[in-house]
């Protein structure tokens, strides 16, 4: 049976907060979109985690004056996800969309690869994520691709809004008992938090007083302090970006373009705030060992990424992705 979307794209974003999906058309006009939670097989396991996503998908589709039934939506499924990780992931996750007949065709992939599509012309580059965590992918036009497992300190990850809080709190406890140097952080974390003392903030996380979400606040405090001139704060955050810089190096060299003229997308809330006391030391950092690379920080999300893939499996021509990135392009400034 034909598809209801002739050579259309259903996209999916999905992420450990948000999951975004775009029912795009062949000729790259958005027909609907929508927006959810977060996206978790890890935890609930991949059939669940995509059937979690229909009411994502009929919402979409509502948007667009259409229904979903028995036939298949669209010709082609991008689905760019957290948590899609490991090749047993991918093909889990594949086959439970597969099981949905929301479309003729589905490619999964890991989210970072939005990422990196929605920030160049052509599936071409490398892509550094730095959000809650830290990932990177790079990709080729002949299907070639880097990736990393992305598992944390156990497959050598560094960094992230969460562990730059971790580090915060670190480097403050230390400089109040006398183990590690002074730190405006030691000031600056319980001023935030409103409390008297750094232990008063430890203690309150501890009994459960203050939500261990909360944490993650600590993050952006570390970056005021550093941009203040804070000598400990500024270490953290230069090891941060020879993080995101030796990933960006790994990738480009795995896929040979070391030496050639190409993009590195840069990306997720740590990279996207606009800190330049880290955006700064990354693009010098990467001009130091790859000088032909160039930096670029994403402007659009990276469900418009998702969808160019699915565009790209479509043999969409430059026009369809043209209008695709249009629908999406962030308002001119005042």
């Amino acid at each position: 049976m034909g598809a209801l979307v002739p050579g259309g794209v259903l996209a999916f974003d999905a992420g450990n907060s948000k999951t975004d999906v775009a029912l795009v058309a062949a000729d790259g006009t958005v027909l609907g979109t929508a927006r959810g939670g977060g996206f978790e097989p890890q935890r609930i396991g991949a059939a669940a985690a995509v059937d979690g996503l229909e009411p994502l998908v009929r919402a979409a589709a509502a948007a667009a004056g259409l229904h979903v039934g028995d036939v298949p939506l669209v010709q082609q499924i991008s689905a760019c996800l957290a948590n899609a990780d490991l090749p047993i992931e991918v093909e889990q996750l594949t086959a439970a969309f597969e099981d949905r007949g929301w479309a003729e065709a589905v490619y999964v992939t890991n989210d970072t690869f939005a990422l990196l599509r929605s920030g160049v012309d052509e599936p071409r580059g490398v892509a550094v994520v730095c959000g809650a965590g830290i990932n990177c992918s790079g990709m080729l036009p002949d299907g070639r691709t880097a990736r990393f497992p992305a598992l944390g300190k156990l497959t050598g990850d560094w960094g992230g809004g969460a562990q730059l809080a971790e580090e915060a709190f670190w480097s403050a406890s230390r400089a109040d008992d006398g183990r590690g140097p002074a730190t405006a952080l030691l000031a600056a974390l319980p001023m935030h938090y409103g409390m008297p003392s750094l232990t008063a903030v430890i203690e309150a996380f501890h009994f459960g007083e203050l939500p261990a979400e909360r944490q993650l606040e600590a993050a952006p405090v570390l970056f005021q302090v550093a941009a203040a001139g804070d000598i400990v704060a500024l270490g953290i955050i230069q090891q941060q970006a020879e993080e995101i810089v030796a990933m960006a190096l790994s990738a480009l060299r795995r896929l040979d373009l070391l030496g050639e003229r190409v993009t590195v997308v840069l990306g997720g809330g740590v990279l996207t705030a606009g800190h330049s006391v880290l955006l700064d030391r990354v693009t010098k950092l990467l001009a130091d060992v790859a000088p032909k690379a160039i930096p670029r920080v994403v402007d659009v999300p990276p469900v418009v990424g998702a969808a160019l893939l699915g565009l790209d499996h479509t043999a969409a021509g430059t026009s369809a992705q043209e209008r695709l990135r249009t629908a999406f392009a962030p308002p001119p400034a005042a």
